[in-house]
Protein backbone atom coordinates (compact mmCIF):
# COMPACT_ATOMS: atom_id res chain seq x y z
CA UNK A 1 0.00 0.00 0.00
CA UNK A 2 2.73 2.24 1.09
CA UNK A 3 4.48 1.66 -2.33
CA UNK A 4 1.27 2.72 -4.05
CA UNK A 5 0.48 5.61 -1.96
CA UNK A 6 3.91 6.94 -2.77
CA UNK A 7 4.59 6.26 -6.54
CA UNK A 8 0.69 6.97 -7.43
CA UNK A 9 1.24 10.51 -5.75
CA UNK A 10 4.51 11.15 -7.17
CA UNK A 11 3.40 10.14 -10.44
CA UNK A 12 0.16 12.31 -10.40
CA UNK A 13 1.93 15.35 -9.52
CA UNK A 14 4.78 15.33 -12.33
CA UNK A 15 1.68 14.74 -15.35
CA UNK A 16 0.65 18.06 -13.63
CA UNK A 17 3.86 19.57 -14.87
CA UNK A 18 4.77 20.22 -11.53
CA UNK A 19 9.40 19.87 -11.53
CA UNK A 20 10.62 16.76 -10.15
CA UNK A 21 12.11 18.28 -7.49
CA UNK A 22 9.10 19.96 -6.36
CA UNK A 23 7.25 16.33 -6.51
CA UNK A 24 9.39 14.92 -5.17
CA UNK A 25 9.31 16.94 -2.04
CA UNK A 26 5.32 17.24 -2.02
CA UNK A 27 4.92 13.40 -2.03
CA UNK A 28 7.61 13.20 0.83
CA UNK A 29 5.14 15.68 3.02
CA UNK A 30 1.96 14.05 2.31
CA UNK A 31 3.48 11.20 3.32
CA UNK A 32 5.14 11.72 6.52
CA UNK A 33 2.08 13.94 7.83
CA UNK A 34 -0.51 11.49 7.31
CA UNK A 35 0.57 8.28 6.99
CA UNK A 36 3.61 7.85 9.27
CA UNK A 37 4.92 8.62 12.78
CA UNK A 38 8.20 9.36 11.86
CA UNK A 39 9.42 12.55 13.94
CA UNK A 40 9.95 15.26 12.21
CA UNK A 41 13.33 16.03 14.21
CA UNK A 42 14.44 12.74 12.39
CA UNK A 43 14.00 13.80 8.94
CA UNK A 44 15.57 17.67 9.66
CA UNK A 45 18.35 15.29 10.46
CA UNK A 46 18.61 13.64 7.82
CA UNK A 47 17.94 16.35 5.24
CA UNK A 48 21.22 17.70 6.98
CA UNK A 49 23.51 14.85 6.91
CA UNK A 50 22.04 12.89 3.67
CA UNK A 51 23.72 16.12 1.60
CA UNK A 52 26.62 16.34 3.94
CA UNK A 53 29.00 14.67 1.10
CA UNK A 54 32.07 16.08 0.56
CA UNK A 55 31.48 14.14 -3.09
CA UNK A 56 28.53 16.31 -3.55
CA UNK A 57 31.32 19.07 -4.08
CA UNK A 58 32.44 17.52 -7.68
CA UNK A 59 29.10 18.75 -8.98
CA UNK A 60 29.57 22.20 -8.85
CA UNK A 61 32.76 22.22 -10.21
CA UNK A 62 32.30 19.40 -12.96
CA UNK A 63 29.49 21.80 -14.35
CA UNK A 64 31.72 25.00 -14.49
CA UNK A 65 34.58 22.71 -16.11
CA UNK A 66 31.73 21.57 -18.81
CA UNK A 67 31.09 25.61 -19.18
CA UNK A 68 34.61 26.34 -19.62
CA UNK A 69 34.77 23.98 -22.26
CA UNK A 70 31.92 24.15 -24.23
CA UNK A 71 32.37 27.99 -24.35
CA UNK A 72 36.33 27.72 -24.87
CA UNK A 73 37.24 26.50 -28.23
CA UNK A 74 37.95 23.17 -27.04
CA UNK A 75 35.36 21.86 -29.08
CA UNK A 76 36.25 23.16 -32.71
CA UNK A 77 39.84 21.80 -31.81
CA UNK A 78 38.87 18.52 -31.22
CA UNK A 79 36.88 18.64 -34.32
CA UNK A 80 39.43 19.49 -36.59
CA UNK A 81 41.77 16.67 -34.92
CA UNK A 82 38.83 13.84 -35.62
CA UNK A 83 38.56 15.00 -39.12
CA UNK A 84 42.07 14.87 -39.36
CA UNK A 85 41.65 11.21 -38.54
CA UNK A 86 38.79 10.04 -40.40
CA UNK A 87 38.25 12.41 -42.75
CA UNK A 88 39.13 10.70 -45.25
CA UNK A 89 36.67 7.43 -45.05
CA UNK A 90 32.85 7.19 -46.03
CA UNK A 91 31.03 10.37 -44.11
CA UNK A 92 34.13 11.31 -42.86
CA UNK A 93 32.57 14.47 -41.53
CA UNK A 94 30.52 12.44 -39.84
CA UNK A 95 32.54 10.26 -38.65
CA UNK A 96 34.71 12.89 -37.18
CA UNK A 97 31.49 13.94 -35.07
CA UNK A 98 31.26 10.80 -33.66
CA UNK A 99 35.01 10.63 -32.45
CA UNK A 100 35.03 14.36 -31.43
CA UNK A 101 31.99 13.79 -29.29
CA UNK A 102 33.04 10.97 -27.53
CA UNK A 103 36.70 13.12 -26.92
CA UNK A 104 34.86 16.01 -25.96
CA UNK A 105 32.74 13.83 -23.43
CA UNK A 106 36.40 12.79 -21.95
CA UNK A 107 36.69 15.87 -20.64
CA UNK A 108 33.49 17.50 -20.41
CA UNK A 109 30.89 15.00 -18.17
CA UNK A 110 27.55 16.82 -19.45
CA UNK A 111 25.39 15.17 -22.75
CA UNK A 112 23.88 18.19 -23.18
CA UNK A 113 27.33 20.40 -23.48
CA UNK A 114 28.61 17.85 -25.45
CA UNK A 115 25.23 18.02 -28.14
CA UNK A 116 25.95 21.89 -27.61
CA UNK A 117 29.84 22.08 -28.39
CA UNK A 118 30.06 19.50 -31.00
CA UNK A 119 26.33 19.87 -32.99
CA UNK A 120 26.96 23.86 -33.05
CA UNK A 121 30.43 23.41 -35.05
CA UNK A 122 30.27 20.46 -37.14
CA UNK A 123 26.59 20.41 -38.14
CA UNK A 124 26.57 23.79 -40.36
CA UNK A 125 29.96 22.46 -42.20
CA UNK A 126 28.06 19.21 -42.62
CA UNK A 127 25.24 20.66 -44.38
CA UNK A 128 27.55 23.24 -46.33
CA UNK A 129 29.44 20.06 -47.37
CA UNK A 130 26.29 18.06 -48.86
CA UNK A 131 24.91 15.72 -45.74
CA UNK A 132 21.05 15.59 -45.31
CA UNK A 133 20.19 17.29 -41.71
CA UNK A 134 18.44 14.54 -41.06
CA UNK A 135 21.75 12.33 -40.91
CA UNK A 136 24.03 14.65 -39.10
CA UNK A 137 21.47 15.70 -36.32
CA UNK A 138 20.69 11.59 -35.37
CA UNK A 139 24.37 11.28 -35.55
CA UNK A 140 25.23 14.26 -33.03
CA UNK A 141 22.52 13.48 -30.45
CA UNK A 142 23.40 9.82 -30.22
CA UNK A 143 26.94 10.13 -30.22
CA UNK A 144 26.42 13.56 -27.84
CA UNK A 145 24.79 10.86 -25.13
CA UNK A 146 28.24 9.39 -24.56
CA UNK A 147 28.78 12.93 -22.19
CA UNK A 148 27.57 10.71 -19.42
CA UNK A 149 29.47 7.57 -19.61
CA UNK A 150 33.10 8.69 -20.32
CA UNK A 151 35.18 9.48 -17.47
CA UNK A 152 34.11 12.34 -15.83
CA UNK A 153 30.25 12.95 -15.48
CA UNK A 154 27.51 14.21 -13.48
CA UNK A 155 25.57 11.66 -13.48
CA UNK A 156 27.90 8.99 -11.57
CA UNK A 157 28.40 11.51 -8.96
CA UNK A 158 25.26 11.59 -7.98
CA UNK A 159 24.79 7.56 -8.43
CA UNK A 160 27.71 7.60 -6.26
CA UNK A 161 25.97 9.51 -3.56
CA UNK A 162 23.07 7.57 -3.72
CA UNK A 163 24.62 4.38 -3.37
CA UNK A 164 28.37 5.31 -1.60
CA UNK A 165 30.00 3.75 -4.69
CA UNK A 166 33.12 4.50 -5.50
CA UNK A 167 33.37 7.65 -7.67
CA UNK A 168 36.91 6.74 -9.09
CA UNK A 169 35.68 3.04 -9.67
CA UNK A 170 32.55 4.79 -11.94
CA UNK A 171 34.66 7.32 -13.91
CA UNK A 172 37.00 4.43 -14.80
CA UNK A 173 34.44 1.73 -15.54
CA UNK A 174 33.13 4.26 -18.38
CA UNK A 175 36.17 3.91 -20.66
CA UNK A 176 35.43 0.73 -22.40
CA UNK A 177 31.70 0.82 -22.77
CA UNK A 178 32.56 4.35 -23.78
CA UNK A 179 34.62 3.32 -26.25
CA UNK A 180 32.61 0.31 -27.60
CA UNK A 181 29.75 2.72 -27.70
CA UNK A 182 31.33 5.50 -29.97
CA UNK A 183 32.08 2.42 -32.33
CA UNK A 184 28.92 1.10 -32.46
CA UNK A 185 27.55 4.65 -33.61
CA UNK A 186 30.50 4.90 -35.47
CA UNK A 187 29.65 1.72 -37.77
CA UNK A 188 26.26 2.77 -38.14
CA UNK A 189 27.48 5.89 -39.38
CA UNK A 190 29.77 4.55 -41.64
CA UNK A 191 27.28 2.05 -43.02
CA UNK A 192 24.87 4.78 -44.13
CA UNK A 193 27.13 7.00 -45.17
CA UNK A 194 28.53 4.15 -47.48
CA UNK A 195 25.33 2.90 -48.44
CA UNK A 196 24.05 6.68 -49.31
CA UNK A 197 27.72 7.74 -51.03
CA UNK A 198 27.71 10.31 -48.52
CA UNK A 199 30.63 13.05 -49.09
CA UNK A 200 33.90 12.06 -47.58
CA UNK A 201 37.17 14.55 -47.16
CA UNK A 202 40.91 14.17 -48.75
CA UNK A 203 43.16 12.33 -46.38
CA UNK A 204 44.91 14.38 -43.97
CA UNK A 205 48.60 13.93 -43.90
CA UNK A 206 50.56 13.08 -41.02
CA UNK A 207 51.95 16.78 -40.73
CA UNK A 208 48.58 17.88 -40.99
CA UNK A 209 47.00 15.53 -38.40
CA UNK A 210 50.14 16.46 -36.20
CA UNK A 211 49.47 19.92 -36.08
CA UNK A 212 45.74 19.28 -35.50
CA UNK A 213 46.99 17.02 -32.57
CA UNK A 214 49.08 19.68 -31.25
CA UNK A 215 45.81 22.29 -30.94
CA UNK A 216 43.84 20.55 -29.15
CA UNK A 217 45.85 18.89 -26.84
CA UNK A 218 45.41 21.27 -23.85
CA UNK A 219 41.76 19.86 -23.73
CA UNK A 220 42.92 16.36 -23.95
CA UNK A 221 45.50 17.10 -21.30
CA UNK A 222 42.49 17.31 -18.93
CA UNK A 223 41.94 13.64 -18.86
CA UNK A 224 45.02 13.13 -17.71
CA UNK A 225 45.07 15.78 -14.56
CA UNK A 226 41.69 14.32 -13.80
CA UNK A 227 42.50 10.36 -13.76
CA UNK A 228 45.98 10.78 -13.31
CA UNK A 229 45.59 12.81 -10.29
CA UNK A 230 42.70 10.39 -8.88
CA UNK A 231 44.60 6.91 -9.80
CA UNK A 232 47.97 8.35 -8.91
CA UNK A 233 46.47 9.23 -5.28
CA UNK A 234 47.62 13.42 -5.95
CA UNK A 235 43.73 13.93 -5.34
CA UNK A 236 40.29 12.76 -4.72
CA UNK A 237 37.33 12.32 -7.40
CA UNK A 238 36.28 15.83 -5.48
CA UNK A 239 39.59 17.80 -5.59
CA UNK A 240 40.15 16.25 -9.28
CA UNK A 241 36.31 18.10 -10.21
CA UNK A 242 37.84 21.46 -8.59
CA UNK A 243 41.38 20.98 -10.85
CA UNK A 244 39.13 20.18 -13.68
CA UNK A 245 37.55 23.46 -13.49
CA UNK A 246 40.35 25.83 -12.73
CA UNK A 247 42.32 23.96 -15.71
CA UNK A 248 39.18 24.28 -18.20
CA UNK A 249 39.10 28.27 -16.96
CA UNK A 250 42.59 28.54 -17.52
CA UNK A 251 42.98 27.17 -20.91
CA UNK A 252 39.63 28.94 -21.81
CA UNK A 253 40.65 32.22 -21.09
CA UNK A 254 44.66 32.33 -21.45
CA UNK A 255 45.61 29.49 -23.83
CA UNK A 256 42.94 29.05 -26.39
CA UNK A 257 41.96 32.84 -25.81
CA UNK A 258 38.35 32.09 -27.29
CA UNK A 259 37.00 33.45 -23.85
CA UNK A 260 37.87 36.68 -22.03
CA UNK A 261 37.89 37.46 -18.86
CA UNK A 262 34.65 39.66 -18.97
CA UNK A 263 32.70 36.43 -20.15
CA UNK A 264 33.86 34.19 -16.86
CA UNK A 265 31.04 36.02 -14.47
CA UNK A 266 28.51 34.58 -16.86
CA UNK A 267 29.75 31.02 -17.23
CA UNK A 268 29.93 31.33 -13.26
CA UNK A 269 26.49 32.45 -13.02
CA UNK A 270 25.14 29.86 -15.41
CA UNK A 271 26.98 27.37 -13.26
CA UNK A 272 25.28 28.14 -10.46
CA UNK A 273 22.07 28.38 -11.97
CA UNK A 274 22.93 24.21 -12.88
CA UNK A 275 24.16 23.39 -9.98
CA UNK A 276 21.45 24.47 -7.71
CA UNK A 277 18.84 23.28 -9.65
CA UNK A 278 20.73 19.58 -9.67
CA UNK A 279 21.28 19.64 -5.77
CA UNK A 280 17.67 21.16 -4.92
CA UNK A 281 16.65 17.73 -6.76
CA UNK A 282 19.40 15.86 -4.69
CA UNK A 283 18.35 17.62 -1.63
CA UNK A 284 14.28 16.00 -1.89
CA UNK A 285 15.38 12.49 -3.43
CA UNK A 286 17.27 11.95 -0.13
CA UNK A 287 14.10 12.65 1.82
CA UNK A 288 12.05 10.50 -0.69
CA UNK A 289 15.55 7.70 -0.52
CA UNK A 290 14.89 8.40 3.95
CA UNK A 291 10.90 7.35 3.17
CA UNK A 292 11.60 4.37 1.12
CA UNK A 293 14.02 2.74 3.77
CA UNK A 294 12.15 3.88 6.57
CA UNK A 295 8.92 1.68 4.88
CA UNK A 296 11.31 -1.28 3.87
CA UNK A 297 10.04 -0.78 0.55
CA UNK A 298 13.47 -1.79 -0.92
CA UNK A 299 14.11 -4.75 1.33
CA UNK A 300 10.33 -5.84 0.68
CA UNK A 301 11.12 -5.80 -3.06
CA UNK A 302 13.93 -7.66 -2.74
CA UNK A 303 12.68 -10.76 -0.61
CA UNK A 304 9.49 -10.70 -2.83
CA UNK A 305 11.87 -11.55 -5.76
CA UNK A 306 13.62 -14.20 -4.24
CA UNK A 307 10.53 -15.86 -2.62
CA UNK A 308 9.36 -16.01 -6.41
CA UNK A 309 12.69 -17.42 -7.86
CA UNK A 310 13.09 -14.06 -9.81
CA UNK A 311 16.75 -13.96 -10.28
CA UNK A 312 19.59 -11.86 -12.02
CA UNK A 313 18.58 -11.98 -15.59
CA UNK A 314 14.65 -11.99 -14.99
CA UNK A 315 16.01 -8.63 -12.60
CA UNK A 316 18.16 -6.99 -15.00
CA UNK A 317 15.37 -6.85 -17.41
CA UNK A 318 13.16 -5.30 -15.32
CA UNK A 319 15.49 -2.96 -14.41
CA UNK A 320 16.09 -1.79 -17.77
CA UNK A 321 12.06 -1.61 -19.19
CA UNK A 322 11.64 0.67 -16.14
CA UNK A 323 14.65 2.87 -16.56
CA UNK A 324 13.79 2.88 -20.35
CA UNK A 325 9.88 3.79 -19.54
CA UNK A 326 10.80 6.50 -16.80
CA UNK A 327 13.55 7.65 -20.02
CA UNK A 328 10.03 9.35 -21.34
CA UNK A 329 9.68 11.69 -18.69
CA UNK A 330 12.64 12.17 -16.48
CA UNK A 331 16.16 13.34 -17.03
CA UNK A 332 19.07 11.27 -16.25
CA UNK A 333 19.83 12.73 -12.70
CA UNK A 334 16.34 12.24 -11.43
CA UNK A 335 15.93 8.91 -12.42
CA UNK A 336 18.68 8.06 -10.73
CA UNK A 337 17.84 9.77 -7.31
CA UNK A 338 14.33 7.90 -7.37
CA UNK A 339 15.08 4.44 -8.79
CA UNK A 340 18.60 4.03 -7.10
CA UNK A 341 17.19 3.54 -3.74
CA UNK A 342 14.92 1.47 -4.51
CA UNK A 343 16.82 -0.63 -7.35
CA UNK A 344 20.18 -1.05 -5.94
CA UNK A 345 19.29 -2.75 -2.68
CA UNK A 346 17.69 -5.67 -4.68
CA UNK A 347 20.63 -5.57 -6.92
CA UNK A 348 23.16 -5.98 -4.21
CA UNK A 349 20.91 -8.61 -2.29
CA UNK A 350 21.37 -10.21 -6.02
CA UNK A 351 25.02 -9.93 -5.73
CA UNK A 352 25.33 -7.67 -8.63
CA UNK A 353 28.50 -5.70 -8.46
CA UNK A 354 27.46 -1.79 -7.58
CA UNK A 355 29.79 -0.53 -10.56
CA UNK A 356 28.26 -2.90 -13.31
CA UNK A 357 24.45 -1.57 -12.05
CA UNK A 358 25.67 2.15 -12.22
CA UNK A 359 27.17 1.99 -15.71
CA UNK A 360 23.62 -0.48 -16.80
CA UNK A 361 21.85 2.67 -15.47
CA UNK A 362 23.92 5.60 -16.75
CA UNK A 363 23.24 3.27 -20.43
CA UNK A 364 19.83 3.81 -20.01
CA UNK A 365 20.08 7.29 -19.15
CA UNK A 366 21.91 7.64 -22.71
CA UNK A 367 19.12 6.09 -24.73
CA UNK A 368 16.42 7.93 -22.98
CA UNK A 369 17.97 11.27 -23.61
CA UNK A 370 17.85 10.07 -27.32
CA UNK A 371 14.04 9.99 -27.90
CA UNK A 372 11.04 11.72 -27.08
CA UNK A 373 9.10 13.24 -25.20
CA UNK A 374 11.35 14.27 -22.96
CA UNK A 375 14.75 13.80 -24.37
CA UNK A 376 17.11 16.25 -23.57
CA UNK A 377 19.86 15.84 -26.73
CA UNK A 378 16.86 15.92 -29.20
CA UNK A 379 15.44 18.98 -27.77
CA UNK A 380 19.07 20.80 -27.60
CA UNK A 381 19.75 18.92 -31.07
CA UNK A 382 16.56 20.39 -32.73
CA UNK A 383 16.92 24.24 -31.63
CA UNK A 384 20.69 23.75 -33.49
CA UNK A 385 18.92 22.42 -36.69
CA UNK A 386 15.29 23.61 -36.28
CA UNK A 387 13.70 20.27 -37.36
CA UNK A 388 10.88 19.02 -35.73
CA UNK A 389 10.86 16.13 -32.82
CA UNK A 390 9.14 14.32 -34.97
CA UNK A 391 11.18 14.24 -37.91
CA UNK A 392 14.64 14.03 -35.85
CA UNK A 393 12.82 10.97 -33.95
CA UNK A 394 12.20 8.99 -37.08
CA UNK A 395 15.64 9.71 -38.34
CA UNK A 396 17.48 8.85 -35.63
CA UNK A 397 15.87 5.20 -34.75
CA UNK A 398 18.91 3.33 -36.84
CA UNK A 399 21.46 4.03 -34.26
CA UNK A 400 19.07 4.38 -31.01
CA UNK A 401 18.32 0.70 -31.79
CA UNK A 402 21.89 0.19 -32.01
CA UNK A 403 22.45 1.54 -28.58
CA UNK A 404 19.55 -0.75 -27.47
CA UNK A 405 21.64 -3.95 -28.52
CA UNK A 406 24.20 -2.05 -26.94
CA UNK A 407 22.62 -2.14 -23.24
CA UNK A 408 21.95 -5.80 -23.99
CA UNK A 409 25.72 -6.36 -24.06
CA UNK A 410 26.80 -4.12 -21.27
CA UNK A 411 23.56 -5.84 -19.06
CA UNK A 412 24.90 -9.08 -19.46
CA UNK A 413 28.32 -8.75 -19.81
CA UNK A 414 29.78 -7.03 -16.85
CA UNK A 415 33.41 -7.50 -17.36
CA UNK A 416 33.02 -5.19 -20.21
CA UNK A 417 32.48 -2.33 -16.67
CA UNK A 418 34.16 -3.65 -14.17
CA UNK A 419 37.49 -5.40 -15.95
CA UNK A 420 39.77 -2.06 -16.06
CA UNK A 421 38.40 -0.65 -12.72
CA UNK A 422 39.52 -4.25 -11.40
CA UNK A 423 42.62 -3.99 -13.27
CA UNK A 424 43.25 -0.68 -11.85
CA UNK A 425 42.82 -1.90 -7.96
CA UNK A 426 40.18 0.63 -7.85
CA UNK A 427 37.44 -2.03 -6.82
Amino acid sequence: MSVIVIFGLLTALMLTGMPISISLGLTVLTFLFTMTQVPLESVALKLFTGIEKFEIMAIPFFILAGNFLTHGGVARRMINFAVSLVGHWHGGLALAGVLACALFAAVCGSSVATVVAIGSVILPEMVRQGFPMRFGASVVATAGSLGILMLPSVVKVVYSVSTNTSIGALFIAGVIPGLLLALVLGTVTWYRAKKFNYPRQKKATWAERWTAFRESVWGLVLVVVVMGGILSGIFTPTEAAAMSAVYAFFVAVFVYKDMTIKDVPKVLLNSANMSAMLLYIITNAVLFSFIMTNENIPQALAGWMLDHGLGVFTFLLGVNIILLIAGNFMEPSSIILIFAPILFPVAMKLGIDPVHFGILMIVNMEIGMCHPPVGLNLYVTSSITKMGITELTVAIWPWLLAMLCFLILITYWPAVSIWLPKTLGLM
